[in-house]
């Protein structure tokens, strides 16, 4: 069941990586139907459909780049919802090891999947409404996140020589009692910082807003551009409207990309604070290799971040700033596990 969770735990960051490359290349209506592609279950059958003079049930024309992109992350998340539900009923069916919480935690990932079943085809059939796409890429790293702490709750009841190579095997340090109570709290805000900051990020690139911001640090030269927030948090429109490539003015967008930017320094000092707090706590120890993963985690999404706006926004980066805000969630979820492991053995 370990090795399933972990195997599930690295497609579900291939399946979120994957759904920014397709968002990002404007392949989200690369096939205009759901769940298959004009009707087929490839791309192939629908042109091959397509060239022998049916109807093309779209009424899109067929582009074979954008179409396997979207099919290939509907391949991917496919089978991520295997292994969920294996997960699932592993969690029910073995009787040698009970893990505290694995069902509950395989039955609100059967939850999420079916939640993320219904936005991806919102995704398509409300034309990347950004609402939706927003939604999407949260659930999908909720969904990564689980599976991570899955993981990590398999692992905590490991075999004694398997945790203790984990470093989970030990009891906390001396005096840990008097700074457990504050690092925990700045590991809760850290991750509820973060969570926020994803939010607003997916808002920033289901609205196209990356590009609103071309320098650093300043935006558009100035520290404070000329910004609309409320024209760019409106939070519902038309769903009959085609929002690729967005539909915002530039004041619009330049709110929301420099709302981003505010809540990246936010997040960084929440996370900073957090991981510093432990690091410098001997009685905490144990959840230095957690912390010091935070701090990497952190300077490598702010590097690409800055990276990507010096660079002009090419795709790759863009991309990589995705999975960046992965990595990030799974550390900043392994410090609180490592935290409540503390306090538990305590």
């Amino acid at each position: 069941m370990r090795r399933t969770a972990l195997v599930a735990v690295l497609l579900a960051f291939v399946v979120v990586v994957m759904g920014a490359w397709v968002r990002l290349s404007n392949a989200g209506l690369g096939c205009p139907d759901w769940p298959g592609c004009y009707g087929h279950v490839t791309p192939l059958g629908a042109r091959a459909d397509i060239a022998a003079g049916t109807t093309n049930p779209a009424g899109t024309p067929l582009a074979m780049e954008r179409a396997w992109k979207e099919m290939l992350h509907r391949y991917a998340a496919g089978a991520l919802v295997i292994l969920i539900l294996g997960l699932t009923a592993l969690a029910f069916t073995q009787r040698r090891v009970r893990v505290r919480g694995a069902g509950m935690l395989c039955l609100a990932l059967v939850g999420i999947v079916l939640i993320q079943a219904l936005l991806g085809m919102l995704t398509v059939t409300w034309l990347v409404a950004p609402q939706i796409v927003t939604l999407h890429l949260l659930f999908g790293l909720i969904t990564l996140g689980l599976l991570w702490w899955l993981w990590l709750a398999l692992n905590q009841q490991a075999p004694r020589a398997a945790r203790t190579s984990l470093g989970l095997g030990h009891k906390p340090s001396m005096g840990w009692e008097k700074t457990f109570g504050p690092a925990r709290r700045l590991a809760q805000l850290a991750l509820a910082a973060l969570l926020i900051q994803v939010a607003l990020g997916g808002w920033t690139s289901t609205n196209y807003a990356a590009i609103a911001c071309p320098d650093f640090p300043t935006c558009q030269n100035a520290w404070w551009p000329d910004m609309e927030f409320g024209a760019g948090f409106h939070l519902w429109d038309p769903l009959t409207v085609n929002y690729e490539g967005g539909r915002l003015d530039n004041a619009a967008r330049v709110a929301i990309h420099f709302t981003h930017r505010l809540g990246a320094f936010v997040a960084a000092v929440a996370m900073l604070l957090s991981a510093l707090w432990v690091l410098r706590e001997r009685g905490l120890s144990r959840a230095r290799w957690e912390a010091l993963a935070v701090i990497g985690a952190l300077v490598l999404q702010l590097f690409i971040g800055i990276t990507m706006v010096e660079e002009g926004f090419p795709l790759w980066l863009a991309t990589a700033h995705n999975g960046g805000a992965a990595l990030t969630l799974l550390a900043v979820l392994a410090l609180n596990f490592r935290l409540g492991a503390i306090a538990a053995r305590a």
